[in-house]
């Protein structure tokens, strides 16, 4: 078998104007630098949770949302890996995680371009890709008050979708449709619910769960869009929590619910699909692959498939927002440890890193390489190689807590005077190193079955384990940086926690003009 055709066809359909409202008016300023280091402390409570899900529409929750709200610094795990594990580990997982985000970037400009041909073929690829770099930099050259609310609007497009898409698959399954069917849950048992992968039998069942696993893990990101904006909210110790607490529950709500509707709508050997997916029919890699699509044109519903195509393509212009804006402050985190240049740490008055923002900005122009390539071909090789960044990113992340936790414990600090309290720590980071570790070497497990084998796709499955190594290495030898036994990490970054600790007492909560707007805040806090 050709192991490159074999490869899943992954799709970012990331369930995304900015008008000013009253709550822009009012706030309280506080003269000291509140430890977010030329950044602004300007997004709120609602505009994080938002933000958050915008990243997680993404289990590593616990570890981040420990430290991260104890210490909300400008790329946070990042440095913590830098100054509570080695100077190597924090280099190595800098430059993996600014590649991470901003290679994501034209993926989204790549994936926005797809979703535009579902209705025509005449809008130039250039055309696109120049608006929509514009357009991210307008966002995030503005003060990043106003990029959190552009960011919250555009957000909740995302959940109205999701939530619209519930409905949907609801009210049909049960004969609300056009030909009253009440299908049910027809195809869980016809065909079933499970399928071989590369394998018949259940090897094949076996590898089409690791395949699916491997898959998701694009995909769940959150944690660490939250720690993105940790160094930019309000009063990070109050806003940050009620995000990571509620972390699970939107992965059950939205991945879990998502994969339960999807399942229930379509059978996963849907002809269809399959000619769409196949390249034998057109649509490939469009809203007309969406199982919602499919499933709305078999009944003959004529406009539904148009409006879920366009809140798919406002999802994923609201994620590429999104991952310009955590690229970006991952660059000027780097600066600030001296793991970039310094001047990408130089901030505008509005407290917009320009020049990291320029950098990250610049790699908008890979979405190019669709002008001669295959858009479907560039979306695969671009997944396969952020998937593993993430997984390393997450590893890393494992490792740093099991620090960060020995020095809890050793420097006699009660984890419950914590802001967050991490749920069955330490079990849940032995976890999460081993799950991670399993699969980021199982991800090129097809590779090993017979007639599997593409050196290209080995690369692109393992190629960033042996850059991440590459980087480490490279680094302990030219800074000959120190490695901190567990326990002995310095918690208060020297001396940020304390300033962040004085930033928190002189804080004056911000007050909406209006009872409505109290309500809303209220609402999404």
């Amino acid at each position: 078998m050709d192991s490159a055709i074999e490869k899943s066809e992954l799709k970012a359909a990331r369930p995304a104007s900015m008008e000013p409202t009253s709550d822009v008016d009012e706030g309280s300023a506080i003269p000291i630098t509140a430890g977010s280091q030329s950044l602004h402390r300007n997004l709120r409570g609602k505009e994080v949770q938002l933000f958050a899900i915008g990243g997680a529409i993404g289990t590593f929750n616990e570890c981040f949302a420990e430290m991260v709200t104890l210490v909300p610094v400008p790329s946070p795990f990042v440095r913590f890996g830098s100054e509570w594990v080695d100077g190597a580990l924090g280099f190595g997982m800098a430059w993996n995680f600014f590649l991470n985000m901003a290679f994501l970037v034209p993926f989204e400009i790549v994936a926005f371009q797809i979703m535009l041909t579902f209705w025509t073929d005449s809008v130039p690829v250039e055309a696109t890709i120049v608006a929509l770099i514009v357009l991210y930099g307008l966002l995030n050259v503005i003060s990043v008050r106003y990029f959190g609310i552009a960011e919250f609007y555009l957000s909740i497009f995302k959940v109205v979708l999701m939530v619209g898409l519930f409905f949907f698959t609801f009210i049909t399954m049960l004969g609300g449709n056009p030909i009253h069917d009440r299908y049910g849950f027809r195809y869980w048992k016809n065909p079933g619910a499970f399928v071989s992968h590369l394998e018949p039998g259940s090897v094949g069942r076996l590898c089409g769960i690791i395949s699916c696993i491997y898959q998701a893990s694009f995909s769940i990101c959150g944690p660490e869009y939250i720690s993105m904006v940790a160094s930019e909210a309000e009063s990070p110790r109050k806003v940050l929590p009620p995000a990571f607490r509620s972390f699970i529950y939107r992965i059950l709500f939205f991945f879990v619910g998502s994969a339960f509707c999807m399942g229930i709508v379509i059978p996963y050997n849907d002809a269809t699909l399959a000619a769409i997916l196949g390249g034998a029919t057109g649509g490939s890699g469009t809203g007309a692959a969406s199982p919602y699509v499919i499933a709305m044109q078999r009944m003959h519903i004529k406009f539904l498939p148009h409006l879920v195509n366009a809140m798919i393509m406002t999802s994923v212009f609201s994620a590429g927002n999104g991952l310009l804006f955590s690229a970006t402050r991952t660059l000027h985190g780097m600066a600030l440890e001296g793991h970039a240049p310094r001047f990408f740490g130089r901030c505008t008055k509005a407290g917009v890193p320009v020049y990291a923002l320029a950098l990250s900005l610049a790699f908008c122009l890979l979405a190019f390489l669709q002008v001669s390539s295959s858009s479907a071909d560039v979306l695969t090789y671009i997944v396969d190689l952020v998937t593993c960044c993430q997984i390393i990113n997450y590893l890393s992340t494992a490792v740093t807590y099991r620090h960060f936790y020995s020095a809890l414990q050793k420097q006699g600090v009660d984890r419950k005077t914590l802001p967050y309290k991490g749920r069955l720590q330490p079990y849940t980071s032995y976890y999460a190193m081993f799950g991670l570790t399993f699969m980021m070497l199982a991800a090129g497990y097809d590779l090993f079955l017979s007639g599997g084998w593409s050196t290209m796709w080995f690369f692109l499955d393992y190629g960033m384990i042996f850059f991440f190594i590459v980087l480490v290495v490279i680094w302990k030898i030219v800074t000959r940086s120190t490695y901190i036994r567990p326990g002995e990490a310095d918690i208060s970054l020297g001396g940020l926690k304390e300033e962040i600790d004085r930033y928190e007492e002189l804080y004056l909560p911000h007050k909406s003009a209006t009872v409505a707007g109290r309500y809303f805040n209220k609402l999404f806090e």
